[in-house]
């Protein structure tokens, strides 16, 4: 069967490998589609620093069970369409035992710390399998990066009455824009793409706010009648983003970070102590969470035409991290057809 890796820095080659067999546990699934991540252009252009080559990337993925292992519960028979919780947890690490999974000290991820998705068939743990009888298999493969986001509005403790801020109109972005809209929240949408934002209305945002023409300080006072957000998430990654947030919040107001800073950060920290602000990070996501944007997407409540902006067979999946590379803003989101 073929795979693509990422052999170096800007670098893809299609191989032939030997197809995998599922063990007592496991089921072996046919892929069908994968949704490109930001870590897996991270990872062609070398910014990833998780990662060795040569690396099969792609953790978003979708496809149909064709062979089991011993021990796999009938729910999970070949046939079922099926998509993958692509993180491992240890079970005995600090999170673990806390019943925080999602944040696994030991943690490895596909396509990141292991191979990953994008190849013909691949073989997983029944365990982290879930499913929809409602989604397409192209529309399953949105449900991981939008359950991180997710994540990110539960972690915030995103309520009714509230208003939240969402800082990035990416699929992470959307999916906390999502899930605070979905919790009962205000939410207000924050990036300088116009494009950007207006799906992120269509994804649950009462207002937007394009920071590149208008003063972010402002708006948010005039929404909040010069309180400041409740709840304040930033998937950006940009360190005036991070201060923002700081500088943003409401008295005893949070923050949510499930963004990566590419550099170092530098605050005022009065007005941790000042404003008692909770800061919190935010990893990955819950089985709990992937299931919440199934039901989600499920209910069509999300602009899933608007945000697959590409898709392209499997010959072509190299060069469409290449092109991503180029114009990285440009585009949402790339689906690899693998095979129906």
């Amino acid at each position: 069967m073929k795979s693509l890796f990422i052999t170096a820095p800007g670098s893809t080659e299609i191989r032939e490998v030997a197809r995998p067999e599922p063990g007592r546990g496991e089921v072996r699934v046919r892929v069908n589609f994968l949704g490109f991540c930001g870590s897996d252009l991270n990872t062609f252009r070398g910014f990833n620093p998780l990662v060795s080559y040569p690396r099969v990337p792609g953790h978003e993925l979708a496809g149909v069970i064709n062979a089991i292992g011993p021990d796999v519960g009938a729910e999970f028979a070949p046939g079922t369409q099926v998509l993958v919780v692509p993180y491992t947890n240890c079970g005995t690490c600090s999170s673990c035992r806390k019943g925080r999974p999602n944040a696994c000290r030991n943690n490895q991820t596909l396509g990141v710390q292991r191979d990953g998705a994008l190849t013909e068939e691949i073989v997983v743990p029944a365990t982290k399998l879930l499913t929809s009888r409602r989604l397409s298999l192209r529309d399953m493969v949105l449900v991981e990066p939008l359950s991180v986001g997710w994540h990110a509005a539960r972690r915030g403790r995103a309520a009714t009455g509230e208003t939240v801020v969402v800082f990035g109109c990416g699929m992470v972005g959307l999916g906390a824009i999502a899930g605070a809209s979905a919790a009962g929240a205000r939410v207000v949408a924050v990036d300088v793409d116009d494009g950007k934002l207006a799906i992120g209305r269509r994804a649950g945002a009462a207002e937007t706010v394009n920071s590149k023409i208008e003063n972010l300080h402002d708006r948010l006072q005039a929404l909040t009648e010069d309180h400041g957000p409740d709840l304040l998430i930033e998937g950006v990654g940009l360190p005036e983003t991070f201060r923002a947030c700081v500088d943003e919040a409401c008295f005893a107001g949070r923050v949510v970070y499930v963004g990566y800073a590419k550099e170092p950060v530098e605050y005022a920290t009065k007005n941790f102590v000042m404003k008692e602000i909770d800061i919190m990070g935010s990893r990955n996501a819950t089985a709990d969470d992937f299931r919440g944007v199934i039901a989600y997407l499920e209910a069509g409540r999300f602009p899933v035409d608007a945000v697959v902006t590409h898709v392209v067979p499997f010959a072509d999946a190299g060069a469409a991290l290449a092109m991503w590379a180029k114009s990285p803003g440009a585009i949402t989101k790339i689906v690899v057809e693998l095979g129906r």
